[in-house]
């Protein structure tokens, strides 16, 4: 691996030295290492690294393709963007929090066996949590614990689809699982759908990403689910029920969106929202679609991060997050407000942003593949998307009711790292060549006709009507929505209940039985053996022993060294020899 520097070894070994660095030096190293990863990940060339056995299996550190390296590029790049907008924070922990993160993400891109994958699968799970738990409010610390719960457990079932799998096929390379879906891959699957968000195992994004840090946020918004896209697009492309599963994410992100009142979970239930136009793209597996997922994958990185940096900025000078505490910082915060609709726009595929060159081509692959209903409901998404994050949620944050908000802009460091998004957003929808020319298979898709131009903003146009006609409708409550984590919370409770009632009641009743019954019989029956020990084998042992003893010592005193004596007792011998036999015989 001499010409191939890891990316994930960068940031995890990165991490061992920001505690110990202050002030200017560690803002400058905690740049300096996304900026190497970056250049890392430009000069690799594809081929195969770090190849081992273990364990008699084929281990494969790190496979490059075009595929890996368009995901790495996007994940390099965003921590970048995302270390920027943390470099104000005092303490380290976070900072080392999101380097293993990042790190993490990487070794399951560079992944070229399942024992690696999951190894880094694992690592980006506990590492994202210490995000959440950063926080130190008593919701965050239950939230994390849940999402460390629920993503301990899908990695218990990809682990159990690793070994079937490998049992089965005799290798632990990761590709695209061929043939016939059996037990194996679709606990595989079901492992890697969890991290995608993917109805009903979605609960835990949009239960704990409003409850991380501020920066914490930003990062979680990046990199989980995305990942999930990359492992999602290498083994299972063309897999049918992914189209649905993809189609319905599309349609209930932008659902549970229109209840919620606070900025971030809305934001949460968009990144269910457009991770499921990856999904339904890696189902229809055509080479448009999977280009179309894994742009779209590259764009909504930027811009959803964007968006989180925007609401975060807001959490972090007014210290509210419910839209019906908002209103009126269009004064105090023009800067934000720009840059947040940068990111709206973005996400909701205007012509010349991001979105409109990459989402457009998932739904385009769609219809080629005559898919009429997948097309309606992605385009129903995304008018859903606009009327919520483009429309509803800065309307009621940054305009609206102003609530005489103390305000200001964030850190400059905050507006830099947002600033950096936004130009990604813009040049990305302005010049989509450059992106197109990463993506894993040759494109011939061509985004900025009349057709798609005129027919993009007439959904626009005809949602902004909509929110113009109906905003009375749309104001926001201050209620929490239910979702899919209800099951697990009170399954929690409940398995906590019996826990702590029926369970450690038997336990108690075993114990009470055990210290009154059958404790005194094996006192007493190991009294017992003691005294057999003691009276009848040690007296045997010691008996023989004794006589041996004093055998030996006869036979000691025999043995006088002097010839006439041993020759008389041979001649004494013979005699009683002699003696024997006469009697014998008779």
């Amino acid at each position: 691996m001499t010409d191939f520097v890891h990316p994930s070894l960068l940031f995890i070994l990165g991490a061992l030295p920001i505690p110990f660095l202050k002030g200017s030096i560690r803002k400058a190293y905690l740049v300096l290492i996304p900026a190497l990863a970056i250049l890392a990940v430009l000069t690799m060339q594809p081929g195969s690294y770090g190849a081992t056995q273990i364990i008699g299996q084929e281990i494969l550190i790190a496979k490059v393709d075009k595929l890996s390296i368009v995901f790495a590029t996007v994940f390099t790049v965003m921590a970048l963007i995302g270390i920027v907008y943390a470099l104000h924070l005092p303490r380290p922990g976070q900072h080392v929090a999101a380097f293993i993160y990042v790190g993490s993400a990487l070794g399951v891109v560079f992944a070229g066996d399942y024992l690696t994958l999951y190894l880094f699968w694992e690592g980006m799970a506990f590492a994202s949590a210490c995000l959440v738990f950063a926080q130190r409010s008593e919701q965050a610390i239950r939230a994390g614990f849940r999402y460390l719960m629920v993503h301990i457990t899908g990695g218990v079932v990809l682990l159990g689809g690793i070994i079937l799998h490998g049992l089965a096929t005799g290798s632990l390379l990761f590709g695209p699982i061929k043939g016939e879906m059996g037990v194996a891959a679709y606990l595989i699957l079901a492992g890697f759908t969890l991290n995608a968000a993917v109805p009903p195992l979605n609960a835990w994004l949009t239960d704990a990403y409003p409850e991380a840090t501020v920066t914490g946020a930003v990062f979680m918004s990046a990199f989980t689910t995305k990942t999930a896209v990359y492992v999602l697009a290498r083994a299972f492309p063309g897999t049918e029920l992914l189209v649905w599963l993809g189609t319905a994410m599309a349609l209930y992100g932008v659902i549970y969106a229109v209840l919620e009142n606070d900025c971030r979970r809305l934001l949460a239930y968009h990144i269910v929202s457009q991770v499921g136009y990856m999904v339904a793209g890696i189902g229809i597996g055509t080479e448009m679609a999977v280009n179309g997922a894994v742009s779209h994958a590259f764009a909504h990185i930027l811009y959803k991060a964007l968006l989180f940096m925007g609401a975060g900025a807001v959490i972090h000078v007014t210290g509210r997050r419910k839209l019906t505490e908002l209103g009126g910082l269009y004064r105090t915060m023009p800067l934000t407000v720009a840059l947040y609709m940068i990111g709206a726009f973005a996400i909701s595929a205007f012509p010349f942003f991001s979105g409109f060159v990459t989402k457009s081509m998932v739904v385009a692959a769609a219809g080629q593949d005559h898919r009429a209903l997948v097309v309606l409901a992605l385009t129903m998404a995304s008018s859903g998307t606009f009327l919520h994050t483009g429309l509803k949620l800065p309307y009621y944050m940054f305009f609206g009711t102003d609530r005489r908000l103390e305000a200001r802009e964030p850190p400059r460091n905050m507006l830099v790292a947002m600033g950096m998004a936004a130009v990604l957003c813009i040049a990305i929808g302005v010049f989509p060549q450059p992106l197109y020319a990463l993506l894993p298979y040759p494109v011939d898709f061509e985004p900025y006709t009349g057709v798609h131009v005129t027919e993009s903003l007439g959904v626009l146009m005809f949602t902004a009507l909509a929110f113009v006609l109906f905003l009375k409708a749309l104001d926001p409550e201050n209620t929490i929505s239910i979702d899919t984590d209800w099951f697990y919370r009170k399954g929690a409770r409940h398995f906590m209940w019996f826990a702590e009632k029926p369970l450690a009641r038997y336990e108690k009743a075993v114990s009470d039985v055990s210290e009154t019954a059958a404790l005194p019989f094996l006192h007493g029956a190991a009294r017992v053996g003691l005294w057999i020990d003691i009276t009848g084998v040690d007296a045997v042992v010691n008996g023989v022993a004794h006589s041996i003893l004093r055998g030996g010592g006869a036979l000691r005193r025999l043995q006088t060294g002097v010839v006439t004596h041993y020759a008389l007792a041979m001649i004494v011998g013979v005699i009683a020899a002699t003696i024997v036999f006469a009697v014998a015989w008779r």
